[in-house]
């Protein structure tokens, strides 16, 4: 936990989360608090497993070893945290974790978050757990913070051997540059879009879970989003009280400020147990919660094991509470084609892409066949199986001879189940490709038609250059918030090899971040984003895009550029030379 305290406070809005939680008993394994408990344990247990203590210490023998090897510090930006993160990173990959290091590159040493997320439960609804990695440099850090970072690797990891069914999507994350304020965590909730923030229903984070004269503290302990925390702590009679000292001082204050849920536990830094805290959970009153806090003896011995057990178990509790199933996962897997019609000429052939997804259990080997194509259309798949998760090219050539008119083909995934998608199929009785540029009136010269724009944006106002001739179409621009669109219908004709679609595009922007995307322009193709630029694209004159557009082949589809402007500062998206090119 970093050492100077946040001025800016957080709403108090922010405790009143949705989520509806539903508490079952704690398992019995955790042992009672030391000191004078009132209460015991309930007999029932509970389906979340028991997180060894043992290996959550091993892990941190580990960083504490690290440290020893490199100076005896794991600080942002020193070998020792860069060995810090291969050992996280390379137990998270060994248990199937796909983790992501994402370059914190506005830290005073720059250095990778590490992002591991469990690939079962929807992934528009994420239960995030996260704990800095880094230390101080005056010592090993090993209570502050490889007592929350190794609590929840071993957490991963036993989720990963439990294999559960998840009805939530589980992501776990190991922070940059805490220890320098916060910075880490800011880059990765920065670097979200509005979307994907939207998609974090709660942020759990652990600092300092083992201090040696510690006690039980919960980020907004009276918040929905701290319930299954609170309830396994509460069931022993622990009494929980709110993480006063650490507010504003940890990796939750960066989701707290972007209006997500947070909560999680804390073991208390260098403030002073007081009396009544020493009567409830045993050990010193008038002694900090950690006497070796940002100092070297802060090592293996500076651990209550007892108050890192209760943390590990209490992150278990809440893992399984609010995204775990009941039962035993059963392997399953889905089918996808896109797109998911296409045209044919006698003679020639289309293509479309077969996606296949794990949906709970394990990933599996899925074999593909079709079926209901007419005579002499024949379909193949390349590969032909693929392990869930991945995909394959599905290639319908139709003969000279070929039956014409419009058929659904049903393609079928095999493996302990069968899955299927439909794909629909027009074959026409002649062959060769039309070809040609399939946009109208691609430089804006004559007039609208065929565009359906926004207001303002085909223009040949000299505030902004054509890149050639004197008409192109320029969306936002105003310095307040707007939006401006401009689309056609194009008909992308069959049988043709190359289909390219470009256009030239010019940014200009008074905004002057490096690092964040305020004013956008999203180019679709039907319903597919082909790109999307901002002010962080912005450039001198003209820089050309282009798409291979194959896989709309035979369709009719919308072409279609949206600028989205912020509140201030302008950013003007231009565009010219529009053309789809089918040879």
């Amino acid at each position: 936990m970093r050492r100077t305290t946040l001025t800016a406070g957080i709403a108090l809005a922010l405790v009143t989360a949705t989520t509806t939680v539903t508490l079952a008993a704690p398992h019995a394994s955790a042992t009672a608090p030391s000191g004078t408990v009132t209460g015991t344990a309930p007999v029932a247990a509970l389906a979340a497993p028991d997180v060894s203590v043992t290996n959550v210490q091993a892990h941190l023998t580990q960083l504490n070893t690290i440290a020893t090897n490199n100076g005896g510090t794991r600080r942002a930006g020193s070998a020792g945290y860069t060995a810090s993160v291969a050992y996280v990173k390379g137990k998270l990959q060994a248990a199937g974790y796909t983790v992501t290091e994402q370059t914190c590159t506005t830290c005073t040493y720059p250095g990778s978050n590490l992002i591991a997320e469990w690939p079962q439960g929807p992934a528009d609804q994420v239960q995030m757990f996260g704990a800095h990695l880094d230390s101080v440099s005056a010592g090993p850090g090993i209570n502050d913070n490889g007592s929350g970072s190794a609590t929840l690797l071993e957490n991963a990891l036993v989720l990963a051997g439990q294999n559960p069914t998840m009805t939530k999507r589980i992501r776990f994350a190991w922070w940059n540059g805490e220890e320098q304020g916060l910075q880490g965590s800011k880059f990765y909730v920065n670097s979200l879009s509005a979307t994907q923030k939207g998609y974090i229903k709660g942020y759990y984070n652990f600092d300092m879970v083992g201090s040696p004269n510690g006690g039980y503290f919960i980020n907004r302990i009276t918040s929905t989003t701290a319930a299954p925390l609170k309830a396994y702590w509460d069931s022993f009679g622990i009494q929980p009280e709110e993480n006063v000292e650490g507010q504003g001082r940890s990796d939750d204050y960066s989701f707290a400020n972007a209006g997500i849920p947070t909560s999680g536990y804390a073991a208390g830094a260098s403030a002073t147990k007081s009396s009544a805290q020493a009567g409830k959970w045993g050990g010193t009153a008038g002694a900090a919660y950690d006497g070796c806090y940002h100092r070297s003896c802060d090592t293996t011995a500076n651990i209550n094991t007892t108050i890192l057990n209760r943390s590990a178990d209490g992150v278990a509790y809440a893992i399984w509470q609010l995204a775990v199933g009941s039962g035993t996962p059963t392997n399953d897997f889905s089918v996808a084609v896109s797109p998911t019609s296409g045209s044919v000429a006698r003679g020639a052939s289309t293509t479309a892409t077969v996606s296949t997804a794990t949906t709970s259990g394990s990933a599996q080997t899925v074999a593909l066949s079709a079926t209901g194509a007419p005579s002499g259309v024949t379909v193949s798949f390349s590969p032909s199986s693929v392990t869930s998760g991945g995909s394959s090219t599905m290639t319908v050539s139709a003969s000279s001879t070929a039956t014409t008119g419009t058929f659904t083909i049903t393609v079928t995934g095999t493996g302990s189940v069968s899955r299927s998608a439909s794909y629909s199929v027009t074959v026409t009785g002649t062959g060769g490709c039309a070809g040609g540029q399939v946009v109208g009136n691609g430089g804006f010269e004559s007039g609208s038609t065929p565009w359906t724009a926004s207001s303002g944006v085909i223009t040949n106002s000299a505030s902004q250059a054509a890149r050639t001739g004197s008409y192109k179409a320029w969306l936002d621009g105003y310095g307040s918030s707007h939006t401006d669109t401009l689309s056609q219908s194009v008909t992308v004709p069959a049988g043709c090899s190359t289909y390219t679609l470009a256009f030239y595009l010019h940014v200009d922007t008074a905004e002057t971040t490096t690092s964040t995307a305020y004013d956008k322009l999203t180019v679709q193709l039907g319903t597919t984003t082909l790109a999307t630029y901002s002010n962080l694209n912005a450039a001198t004159g003209y820089l050309v895009r282009t798409f291979n557009v194959a896989g709309y082949a035979g369709q009719t589809v919308t072409l279609k550029f949206t600028g989205v402007e912020d509140a201030s500062l302008q950013t003007s998206f231009v565009i010219d030379d529009v053309s789809l090119q089918a040879s």
